[in-house]
């Protein structure tokens, strides 16, 4: 980014942080969260999300600028229909400031539609597809904890550089899967591979078997799992019993935790993937992911981090620009630097995407385990110039 055009926007920045009065348009302050509650993404997000930014909130005080802070929840159910009902109520009838996190990517672009057309802020954590940043960005719109550009482009790197050559992919059938079936195809032939095949399931499948067939089939070399949520982990568990990971490298494209955790060591081990945080990778992250388990029982999700950290920067934001209208607020926050447990000297750049570190991890033998959420080994970290796709590449044109 250009030093002048830094400057420019550090000065504006500085300018909004110093307004006549601090106001709030309706003397409260609400941020909404709006994810799967009950679904195949509850695990990932879902009530802890909004826990997650209850304990920001409370973290924060309470209050800001002199005004209550209110959470609220709504389930999209993952449709996108539903979703952005949801995001055009909130906004124009509840006085929701912003909407943040987000699981499913389908969901997500409708609603960024909606945020454009009402000025609104929305913060995505959960959702993954990288057009958020690109020919669906938006000035009122931040891609916060991961997307599936760096997801792919690092794990997928990492495999095809240890000779996956041939790569096949179970795709889930919506805007995430086609999104991840085109960003890791880019990685494999730029790494001299090629995709040998592939197969699209429904979303939310229960039998894969048939899926699974034409996999083992293609006689691939690597069996990619371009789904998320309570797919990744039927998909992943059946084609164990199939036997298929005794002749290809199985890789999940964007696998959390929960996922982890609910397939087990025993199938999972040796599984490679991509987070932008772990419970167990410092001091600072440990402590606040055990003040999170005292609560829910279950250590965070990078999501659910993320749904925290982007709270904190937001509120922050406020705070500086004495205001909640979302462009002043928007500008504060590209701004301002992103220093947390999650991020070290992170920002947001100008199509909403933040710039940050991410980790190659590996998924322990249960021999290396020391408990039940001791579940990765980190393998390599990806500097954030590697891991975000480049400005001028994805399209974005705000001007329009």
């Amino acid at each position: 980014m250009k030093r002048s055009w830094m400057a420019a926007l550090l000065g504006g920045a500085l300018a909004v942080a110093q307004p006549a009065a601090a106001q709030l348009s309706d003397n409260v302050l609400r941020i909404g969260i709006l994810n799967d509650q009950s679904g195949l993404f509850a695990d990932l997000a879902g009530p802890g999300s909004v826990e997650a930014a209850r304990m920001a909130v409370a973290d924060f005080g309470g209050t800001v600028l002199g005004h209550p802070i209110e959470v609220v929840a709504g389930d999209h159910q993952n449709r996108p229909d539903v979703g952005s009902a949801l995001a055009r109520r909130w906004y124009d009838n509840d006085r929701v400031d912003v909407i943040m996190d987000i699981p499913n990517s389908g969901v997500a672009l409708a609603v960024q539609g909606v945020a454009r057309e009402r000025r609104r802020l929305v913060i995505y954590s959960s959702a993954a597809v990288s057009d958020l940043t690109g020919r669906a960005c938006s000035p009122y719109g931040i891609h916060w904890t991961f997307d599936s550009y760096a997801l792919a482009r690092s794990t997928a790197t990492a495999i095809a550089r240890a000779g996956g050559r041939s790569w096949f992919f179970l795709t889930v059938d919506y805007a995430l899967g086609h999104t991840f079936e085109r960003d890791v195809g880019q990685v494999v032939a730029a790494n001299g591979g090629r995709v040998a095949g592939g197969v699209r399931h429904p979303l939310n499948t229960p039998d894969f078997s048939s899926f699974l067939l034409q996999a083992q089939a293609s006689r691939a070399q690597v069996l990619a799992f371009a789904n998320a949520g309570g797919d990744l982990s039927n998909s992943i568990k059946q084609a164990a019993e199939f036997g298929l990971f005794r002749t290809m490298t199985p890789t999940a494209v964007m696998a959390f935790l929960t996922d982890i955790h609910a397939i087990g060591l025993q199938t999972a081990q040796g599984l490679r993937l991509t987070e932008s945080f772990y419970w167990d990778m410092n001091d600072e992250a440990r402590a606040w992911s055990q003040r999170f388990f005292a609560v829910r029982g279950r250590m965070p999700t990078m999501p659910q981090a993320g749904v925290y950290t982007a709270t904190m920067h937001y509120l922050r934001a406020v705070q500086a620009a004495g205001t909640d209208n979302a462009e002043r607020v928007a500008e504060v926050m590209r701004a301002t630097p992103i220093n947390d447990f999650m991020t070290r000297d992170g920002r947001i750049r100008e199509d909403g995407r933040v710039l940050r570190d991410f980790y190659l991890f590996e998924v322990k033998a249960p021999a290396e385990s020391r408990g039940p959420w001791d579940l990765y080994r980190l393998v390599a970290t990806i500097p954030a110039a590697d891991a975000a796709r480049p400005l001028e590449e994805g399209g974005c044109n705000l001007g329009r």
